[in-house]
């Protein structure tokens, strides 16, 4: 299979000059299952828009990926930046996202934009921002919209024009009911939403993901591309998958490493053993989770036809 750039397109990668330390978790992302190309519509809608956008799906799924194509599908000439929220100091957590003036922060002589300054005319990305301490979250609210920032020990605040897009592995609405999070920017991000789906409810896109890492470790441990046998195929896309992609790279990473000749099988892939039956209910739990009407039309006849055979089979 070939994978090429994204939108028309099915794959999405980090170009090798936006790799930072903060893109740790998913490499790549595919739009091939059918709820994957929905995601890339409306990907596709919201990204000319000046809208904030809350992208929420579990860790490794490729949340930063889509934040990355949101800014460069829009028309926006800054930055982007991105910020790992959890990795914030609660301390200095003003300074940090706001910035600060010569001699505010232990006499420095200099003074800094922070990272809502470096992304002035450009892309705010803040990924986990229910990590944000709850007084922070209500000046980025403040910021956001009266479009200026004061910085930590200035007299006078500073215009600013950012586009925010955050993304959340946790249900902000309940955060919301919980105290953790305010109001009032839940609903300021709810303005754009993008869900998206974990890989375990994309199964399409499994095996042209695990392609495309075959493809890439195969070059890195500079060895011919490995073929995935059919048998490997049914145990990847029979798999739950609760790390996301990121989890998929490292099995393909470890498979290639253990195995000595042309093709990828089972016993290379070091994923749990289902019996026959687990491994049935498993797949279809997430054929039943795909939210697709045909799909589940289609899937309630193939059990009702398999029922019927068993019950001849059983008279």
């Amino acid at each position: 299979m070939t994978l090429h750039s994204p939108f028309g397109q099915p794959l999405l990668t980090f170009p090798e000059q936006d790799k930072s330390p903060l893109s740790i978790r998913a490499k790549a992302l595919v739009f091939v299952d059918p709820r994957s190309q929905a995601l890339r519509q409306a990907l596709e809608r919201l990204a000319p828009q000046s809208l904030p956008v809350l992208i929420r799906g579990e860790t490794g799924t490729g949340k930063e990926l889509l934040a990355r194509q949101i800014h460069r599908a829009s028309d926006r000439g800054g930055l982007f930046v991105s910020v790992n929220c959890a990795a914030i100091s609660p301390t200095y957590a003003d300074a940090e996202l706001f910035g600060y003036s010569a001699g505010s922060q232990g006499g420095t002589a200099s003074s800094r934009a922070g990272w809502f300054g470096s992304a002035n005319g450009g892309t705010l990305y803040l990924d986990e921002i229910a990590d944000l301490p709850l007084a922070i979250q209500a000046k980025l609210l403040a910021a956001l919209e009266n479009r200026e920032v004061t910085r930590v020990g200035a007299a006078h605040p500073q215009p600013v024009d950012v586009r925010l897009v955050a993304a959340s592995s946790i249900d902000l609405g309940r955060a919301v009911q919980a105290g953790r999070f305010n109001e009032r920017l839940y609903h300021y991000l709810h303005e754009g939403e993008l869900a998206l789906p974990a890989l375990r409810q994309r199964i399409g896109d499994i095996l042209p993901l695990a392609e495309y890492f075959v493809g890439i470790y195969s070059l890195r441990l500079d060895r011919p591309v490995a073929l995935i046998s059919e048998a490997a195929q049914q145990a990847l896309e029979a798999h739950a998958w609760p790390g996301n992609t990121r989890e998929l790279e490292n099995v393909i990473h470890f498979a290639l490493l253990v195995s000595d000749g042309e093709d990828i099988r089972p016993e290379h892939l070091d994923l749990p053993n289902l019996e026959p039956l687990a491994n049935l209910a498993r797949q279809l739990q997430q054929l039943g989770s795909s939210g697709e009407p045909q799909t589940l039309v289609e899937l309630r006849l193939l059990l009702n036809e398999a029922l019927a055979r068993l019950d001849e089979g059983a008279s």
